[in-house]
């Protein structure tokens, strides 16, 4: 492999100012890997920020996608979606829930998932609803999403947010029953099972159990969001299977269409009749051509047994990311190696953001999160070797940057 010195790509005035960006324009991808506008290559280990799940040009979806397109691209949900009828039975058999929803983005999945927990209360009586959230959580950056959110940073210049959420720390049962008591007014609980942009921090499994059995004795809504952690990237379908527990509401996105945006509520048996025609909508949500590339994920996934395979190289990686660090682990330079499956966080003693580009000055896409926390989120078709390759160029960075 080639390393990669990123050279400035055009900007333009009349794009608006809200991203960060590498100075990289990407363009072309097979598999794992990507390159840029100079024909410079890297090691896809974002991959897209967990969107990619069959990496890039998977010869199966760009021929389904293709074949698509022929056909019909949008209608509208005036009228009966039968690849939409199809989508929803596959998550629905993959979730051992009831129903699915279908939209366009994360955001809108989660903001479709506060709109029935608010119904939920109304419908019970309830004049003003409550919803408990996470501490570090993020849901997305509409008004209401935002409110959910646990990120003071990206929620300065927007207020007033939306009332009606209670917020506790992650994997504290304790202290949820205490925010929570002789509150008549909560209707529901929503978290990530596995943190995203809040630092890769995954809850564990008996608070998982503890706040369904919670959600249960109480009568709440239990609402998992899996939009970054689900889709196959620990080696389940969703994160929270692995505490062998069902939410009442799931949230899903990004990997769900591998690159075409697609979004999706799923829904168990005390949510999925909630919502009644419209009470909800969506314009672009479950069209064709995203519930083809919803379908043809599925099928690549099973078909290249991808679940075994990201727990897996999952495991492979996080073993030699831990060794590489060992000495580091052992200072206390660097806090954990955490995560699951190919969904993994290097939390380091100190601020990390400069590792983003010297990563991709040496042929490695990554990002850094929470400020401190190196994420690792790759297309779920990695492979060993190319996990040794992201072992091998990004912790000599890490190293050196610790010693700055």
């Amino acid at each position: 492999m080639t390393a990669a010195t990123p050279s400035a790509a055009p900007s333009s005035p009349h794009v608006m100012n809200t991203y960060g960006r590498l100075p990289i324009a990407l363009s072309h991808g097979q598999g794992c890997r990507v390159w840029d506008t100079h024909g410079r290559v890297y090691l896809d280990a974002l991959g897209g920020i967990a969107v990619n799940t069959v990496g890039h040009n998977h010869p199966q979806l760009v021929a389904a996608l293709q074949d698509q397109v022929t056909r019909l691209i949008h209608t509208s949900n005036y009228y009966h979606v039968p690849l939409q009828e199809e989508l929803a039975r596959l998550l629905v058999e993959r979730s051992g829930m009831t129903n699915v929803f279908f939209c366009s983005t994360g955001l809108e999945a989660n903001e479709a998932a506060l709109k029935l927990a608010r119904k939920f209360g109304h419908d019970k009586g309830i004049e003003r609803p409550e919803i408990v959230v996470c501490e570090k959580a993020f849901h997305g950056r509409s008004i209401a999403t935002l409110s959910a959110t646990g990120n003071p940073k990206v929620q300065a210049g927007f207020g007033p947010l939306v009332e009606g959420f209670i917020r506790v720390p992650i994997n504290n049962i304790e202290q949820l029953k205490a925010a929570t008591a002789n509150n008549p007014n909560v209707v529901a609980v929503f978290f990530e099972a596995i943190q995203g942009e809040g630092g890769v921090n995954p809850m564990h499994m008996d608070y998982l159990r503890d706040v369904r059995a919670l959600c249960d004795a109480r009568d709440w809504l239990l609402m998992i969001d899996e939009v970054q952690c689900g889709m196959g990237r620990t080696g389940k379908w969703f994160a929270h299977q692995w505490a062998g527990i069902t939410p009442d509401v799931m949230p899903l996105a990004k990997g769900l269409g591998s690159g075409v945006p697609v979004g999706a509520v799923v829904a168990g048996p005390k949510a999925a009749a909630i919502f009644a025609p419209g009470n909800h909508g969506s314009t672009f949500g479950g069209n064709p051509l995203a519930m083809r590339a919803g379908v043809e994920t599925i099928r690549i996934m099973e078909a290249q047994d991808l679940l075994t395979h990201a727990a897996k190289v999952g495991a492979h990686l996080k073993a030699g990311l831990e060794q590489a660090l060992a000495a580091e682990l052992a200072s206390g330079a660097v806090k954990e190696v955490r995560g699951q499956g190919l969904m993994l966080g290097i939390d380091l003693a100190k601020p990390c953001a400069a590792l983003v580009q010297r990563c991709a000055d040496h042929g490695l896409l990554i990002s850094v999160t929470a400020d401190s926390v190196v994420r690792l989120v790759p297309p779920l078709i990695l492979t060993m070797a190319e996990a040794d390759e992201v072992v091998s160029i990004l912790c000599p960075l890490i190293a050196a940057l610790l010693k700055e």
